[in-house]
């Protein structure tokens, strides 16, 4: 399990549809909405556009999403598990159902790994792992740094994508 608490299994009872619709309705009220507002401004605010994952803060200095969140509203997160999200929440004024799918959508969207299409030139092995063929996909490893980079970008277009402009606002 993750520290969103999400798995693979969670719709077995049938729930999933519920879960769904106490997700959108916490990212659509007016706590939901005051925090992604207050989120894009300190996302965007920040000096190095990287994000970490499974912690609200590093022992470096790094934040999360919701860390960046804390950190714009000067609350101290020492103090609050990352891994329990009914405190996440409280500490937040967020409904537990934002956190965790916010927690989420940081910790587990982005893909460590890219894959390659590489061809090989010369003599292949008739059998198993290459079947004479001269082409395969190979798994390449992504950087730390290129993840945090791409984890900022994900996390900053997700916040826009559940931002809701009030009318007579541009």
């Amino acid at each position: 399990m993750s520290r969103s608490g999400y798995s693979d299994d969670y719709d077995e009872d049938g729930t999933g549809g519920l879960w769904r619709g106490a997700v959108r309705r916490a990212i659509q009220g007016k706590r939901g909405q005051a925090a992604l507002h207050e989120l894009a401004k300190a996302l965007d605010a920040m000096p190095a556009k990287t994000l970490a994952a499974e912690s609200l803060m590093t022992e470096e200095g790094e934040f999360c999403t919701l860390g960046v969140l804390g950190q714009a509203r000067g609350l101290g997160m020492e103090p609050i598990d990352p891994e329990d999200w009914d405190a996440v929440a409280k500490a937040f004024n967020l409904a537990p159902a934002m956190v965790r799918e916010i927690v989420y959508e940081n910790d587990e969207h982005i893909e460590s790994h890219k894959w390659v299409d590489v061809e090989f030139c010369g003599p292949v092995r008739p059998y198993y792992p290459e079947y004479g063929r001269h082409r395969r996909d190979v798994r390449v490893e992504t950087s730390a740094d290129e993840i945090a980079r791409q984890r900022w970008a994900h996390m900053r277009e997700w916040v826009a994508k559940h931002t809701i402009i009030p009318k007579g606002r541009p």
